[in-house]
């Protein structure tokens, strides 16, 4: 499958933080979550790729092109980046913003911005300090949408948003791949909102890549193990990735082939949802617990 986004050993060093050899993609078509926790590197790989800070090593190819170079500016006529909801010029309306913005793009459409206002429901004659949150990510989708950006780029789009307004940007972003033609990779914590909608994921931990492929596969890779406390013995223990202990039981992440070592013992297994496979994950065998 062809790739609308293709990142290779991307390095970039701060003083106290490394993004190392970061690699990774993004197949056409698709819809790519970006996880891992705070400060795990997702904002310094969307900035890097948008060539706002400068990397130490690595290559982003678009559209099988290189973005570096003179490519940039044409590429970016063909994407849309957000960092978060947009939260500029707060006393200026929709109106002024996007005649402000549109040029910028030269395949801006004032007709196809007209449609998705109505289809939104954006008012253009608000400020942008009137809008709702979600009303802002709409706005900033509307923008992309107007000069028909084929890669969307986005920073937690449903951070903040009540259950409804994501489940409606959700929605948005499974129309907008439906064609083939348009791609999404956007960052969040909200493992729930991939649940949902996406069919890749990558996840990062401490500026390195842990996974790149199929939100199934990535899943399927585990199983969630069940018991009474009084069963977990040191045998357990060791095969399990992290667990958790409360009064009676415990709930503990295992790697898929390790199933068998364990179905002697009296436990049961599920299938991990995404989030209880990246809590387990973060969590480590090293958590450290809590004294109240």
């Amino acid at each position: 499958m062809e790739d609308a986004l293709r990142v290779t050993n991307l390095t970039k060093e701060y003083p106290k933080f490394k993004l190392d050899n970061v690699s990774f993609n993004v197949p056409k078509g698709s819809i790519t979550g970006y996880i891992g926790r705070n400060g795990a590197g997702k904002t310094t790989t969307l900035k890097a790729i948008m060539n706002l800070i400068h990397y130490k090593q690595g290559q982003v190819l678009i559209f099988n092109q290189d973005m570096k170079g003179d490519n940039e500016f044409n590429l970016k006529q063909d994407i849309a980046f957000s960092l978060g909801e947009i939260n500029y010029y707060m006393n200026k309306t929709i109106k002024v913003i996007t005649k402000v913005t549109s040029k910028f793009y030269k395949n801006f459409s004032y007709e196809k911005f007209d449609k998705l206002c109505e289809l939104f429901g954006l008012d253009k004659n608000k400020k942008l300090e009137q809008l709702s949150n979600g009303m802002k990510v709409k706005y900033s989708l509307a923008l992309a949408l107007s000069h028909d950006a084929k890669l969307l780029i986005l920073d937690e789009p449903t951070s903040g948003l009540d259950p409804i307004s994501r489940d409606e940007i959700l929605e948005i972003f499974l129309n907008l791949v439906k064609s083939g033609e348009r791609s999404i990779l956007f960052s969040t914590h909200i493992t729930s909102d991939l649940d949902k909608c996406a069919d890749n994921i990558v996840y990062i931990n401490t500026g390195k890549i842990n996974f790149c492929g199929s939100k199934n596969e990535f899943i399927d890779s585990y199983y969630v193990v069940k018991g009474a406390l009084n069963v977990l013995n040191d045998d357990i223990k060791n095969i399990v990735l992290s667990h958790k202990e409360h009064v009676s039981e415990f709930i503990g992440l295992i790697k898929r082939e390790d199933k068998e070592k364990l179905e002697k013992y009296n436990v049961t297994f599920t299938v991990p949802t995404l989030e209880e496979v990246m809590v387990y994950l973060e969590r480590g065998k090293n958590y450290e617990e809590f004294a109240l």
